[in-house]
Order: C-alpha cells, then structure tokens, then sequence
C-alpha cells in the first residue's frame, strides 16, 4: 500500500446505526474486515531533534475515514525514553467523541525480562475495559496474547523473526491459541526507503474476519499502535 497522505477531501464513513451488544463509537467495526492506520506526517520532526505527539486516521479499504488517533504524552518524558515511553493513545470518531482509549505504561524494551515486557490496556468506551495486549517472552520471535477485560487469553499474536520495515511489508499474524489457526494479521506496510529515512511515518494494515467480536477487532487496533512503537518508531 501507498504511504498514506490523508487530504482535506478525505471524507469521513457514514455513522451506521446502533447495533446490540456493541460498545458506543464500535459500531463502525461491525461493517468491516479491513482497517488501516496511517500515521500523520509532523514537519518538526523532520526538521528538529523533538519527538511529537503521534496522529493516526484509521481508514476502511474504500478511503474512508472511520476514527482519529492522537497520542498524548509528556514532552520531557517523549524525548528521555523515545519508543518505550508511556502514553495514552485517545481515538475520536467524527463528531470529535472519544470511543477507545488505550494505556500504555513506561516498560523498557528488551524481551527477556516480565518487568519490561510491554503491555497495553484498552477501554471502549473510555472507562470500561475490554481488553488487553500482552507481550510475552519468546526466544526469536516478537508475540502476543489478546486478553478479555478479565485477562482471559482469547488469541496470539506472532511477528517475524526479523523485523525490519526496510525492505517488504511485515505480518504481524493474529492466530488461535493454539497456534494452528492464522485468524487475521497486522502488516506494516513499506513506504519506500527515503520516506522511512526522513519521515518516520507508518502505515498499518490489519484484516480480521468480518464477524468477529468488536472488542477483538479494537484489541487488534490496539497492537497495531504497541507494535508500531515498539518496533518502527525511531528514537530521536
């Protein structure tokens, strides 16, 4: 996929009506199977050594714009730890409500430790949880369990075991918990190397299938935005 560059006549997904059982804002998830997360462009990162605050828009496969992403975080704290910093990532959708909120706390990044294995909460709507990602130990590959709002594993996640977005998209593949089953995957999605270079932008695919749960389908939007900072964002 191309790199992203969201335009003025971007037009945003119709609001689809309510549906049962559903959490309020994640009724635009029950329509589809395919997401993708763009990260916005930041001219001051490109011409200064500060790290900013992230923005995403999260589209459907049509171009259209379902949810606004925006990171908020402590600008000393942004500059000091880079990647492994803490933040919460708030989601609005197009009346400017925030639907999804997602936590993640200051955890190091290196795998063989369990008081640096990364881990992200995310409520829908904010105040209620519904989930959780957890990063678990592997020797050689990057993976994940997705939990319930009472930490119950319902499925895996399993990156490859090099991850490098220079040179071909990366699947990131959500699976059974037994691992026999590929359920839907998150690919990094290669920009070209010059746009990797000088504008640390990124963007992600994820795909899942049309009639699972809501919840999973935003816990899978939740890792995209785990992964992306803990292996495709670059320390200023």
């Amino acid at each position: 996929m191309a790199f992203c560059n969201i335009q003025p006549r971007t037009h945003w997904m119709q609001t689809p009506g309510s549906t049962a059982n559903c959490p309020p804002g994640l009724e635009y998830l029950t329509q589809i199977n395919h997401l993708f997360v763009c990260q916005r462009f930041d001219l001051l990162e490109v011409v200064s050594p500060f790290e900013t605050n992230k923005t995403y828009d999260v589209m459907n496969n049509q171009g259209q714009r379902l949810y606004f992403a925006e990171e908020k975080s402590n600008c000393f704290i942004r500059h000091l730890c880079g990647p492994s910093r803490p933040f919460t990532m708030t989601i609005y959708d197009n009346v400017g409500c925030d639907v999804i909120t997602l936590h993640k706390a200051l955890r190091w990044s290196c795998c063989w430790s369990n008081c640096c294995l990364q881990k992200l909460k995310v409520e829908a709507p904010p105040g209620e949880i519904i989930g959780y990602v957890y990063q678990y130990y592997h020797p050689f590959l990057p993976m994940f369990k997705i939990k319930n709002e009472n930490k119950e594993n319902l499925m895996k996640i399993r990156g490859p075991c090099v991850v490098s977005s220079c040179l071909k998209d990366l699947n990131f593949n959500l699976l059974s918990l037994d691992e026999e089953m590929i359920i839907g995957k998150i690919s990094n999605q290669w920009i070209g190397f010059m746009r990797e270079l000088f504008t640390n932008t990124n963007t992600f695919g994820i795909q899942f299938p049309f009639d699972i749960d809501v919840r999973i389908k935003a816990l899978m939007l939740g890792a995209s935005f785990l992964i992306d900072y803990m292996y495709f964002e670059l320390w200023s």
